[in-house]
């Protein structure tokens, strides 16, 4: 069974930055392709990025378009989300999860997605 174990979480005030890392075991990396998503407290979880196994890109919520950077390290197994410019309501529980085959169009939907991290904690604030 695969396993993902997001780390990178913190504080960090208004305008500033932090790198997410998803790193992936259990299974061949290369074949699936990795979603970034997040939960605030009361909200329902969205989706923020997914980067293909198939070298198809990757896709952004609009919310983060322009700020926050996904890439993929196939020799390491792991999958980073960069943020910058983060903002107050960027505040949440971020996870990685895989899914099969490659991002699509309709890559944001939670259901789509068999294998989930525990979550690591984002709070942006001054």
């Amino acid at each position: 069974q695969l396993r993902l174990v997001e780390s990178g979480g913190g504080l960090v005030q208004p305008g500033g930055s932090l790198r997410l890392s998803c790193e992936v075991s259990g299974a061949t990396f290369n074949y699936y392709t990795i979603g970034w998503f997040r939960q605030a407290p009361g909200k329902e979880r969205e989706g923020v990025s997914c980067a293909s196994s198939r070298g198809e890109g990757t896709k952004y919520a609009d919310s983060v378009q322009g700020r926050f950077t996904t890439s993929r390290d196939n020799a390491a197994n792991t999958v980073y989300l960069q943020m910058n410019n983060l903002k107050p309501e960027d505040t949440a529980v971020y996870y990685c999860a895989a899914k099969l085959p490659r991002c699509g169009n309709s890559w944001y939907p939670t259901n789509l997605y068999d294998d989930w991290g525990q979550g690591t904690q984002v709070t942006v604030s001054s």
